[in-house]
């Protein structure tokens, strides 16, 4: 069964009407669905040291090149690559607290890793990379908030900044969990309504919402995993108000979890170059599917 790109006519319907399709595509058109998610910027597991199992997709030389015409010509897309491979090395910059609208939270963490010592931060900007390529392939002009080129960082307030300034028409940050053995399955994060201090996502919710759920529907069509076994009741999707990233941004931004680090079943998935250019593939036919309407 193809996935619907339609939009749902309401918002309480998104979850129920994406929950049965991605239902249905594990049933029709999957075999093996299980998958891998996370939770978000507050990840306290130590990153070890980094163990590249293959050799990560070749970007484009630079972010700034000539763009090819495409579906996405005129459209602006950041990707903001979770954590920092030297965020490690810096833990009192990174301890720092930062204002997110509703209160303070640390500037970032180290992110997690799998058992071998593979590192979130290294696993974000490889499939960062991939998506990068596969979105400005079809016109987009693409940024990241960082490609491991700064200290540490950046903070989350700051992330979320590069995406207001850039006037994006789609955020997307891209991360992996470090839950208990046995919670499988990618979810997407999506913003709360949250109005304070200097948070206001009234204008962002709904677009937002419609970004996470066209993800959601490809990655799991893509990939082969599944949503998440312990967070979104089966949608695939979680709705926040605790994340910064999400709090202050003026755009439409979601967060992905692509998977969970610590199950040793989706650890294989995530250390698969093959499957993590699949990871990438979903996120850039939701990307595209939100965009286009």
């Amino acid at each position: 069964m193809p996935y619907d790109d339609s939009v749902p006519p309401t918002r309480r319907a998104r979850p129920l009407l994406l929950g049965a399709a991605l239902a249905a595509l594990c049933l029709t058109t999957i075999t093996g669905c299980g998958g891998s998610p996370d939770t978000a910027e507050g990840k306290g597991a130590k990153a070890s040291p980094s163990v590249t199992p293959d050799a990560p997709a070749t970007p484009k030389a630079s972010p700034t090149a000539s763009l090819p015409q495409g579906p996405l010509t005129g459209r602006t897309v950041v990707i903001d690559p979770g954590h920092n491979p030297r965020n490690r090395e810096h833990t009192e910059e990174i301890n720092e607290q930062v204002d997110i609208g509703t209160g303070r939270k640390e500037c970032d963490t180290t992110g997690t890793s799998t058992d071998d010592g593979y590192a979130e931060a290294r696993f974000t900007l490889d499939v960062s990379h991939r998506l990068r390529e596969l979105l400005q392939a079809r016109g987009a002009r693409v940024l990241l908030t960082q490609d491991d080129d700064r200290p540490f960082g950046p903070c989350i307030d700051e992330r979320a900044r590069i995406g207001n300034e850039a006037k994006a028409d789609a955020v997307v940050s891209v991360h992996a969990d470090g839950s208990a053995v046995g919670n499988r399955g990618f979810h997407v994060i999506l913003p709360a309504a949250v109005k304070g201090g200097g948070a206001d996502t009234s204008k962002i919710v709904k677009s937002s919402a419609d970004l996470g759920a066209r993800i959601a529907g490809h990655f799991v069509r893509t990939t082969g995993s599944a949503p998440s076994n312990y967070i979104g009741g089966g949608t695939g999707l979680d709705t926040r108000d605790d994340l910064g990233g999400l709090n202050l941004s003026t755009v439409p931004k979601v967060f992905v979890e692509c998977g969970n680090m610590r199950d040793p079943k989706d650890a294989a998935l995530l250390t698969d170059a093959r499957w993590r250019q699949k990871a990438a593939q979903g996120m850039a036919d939701g990307i595209a599917a939100h965009l286009k309407g």
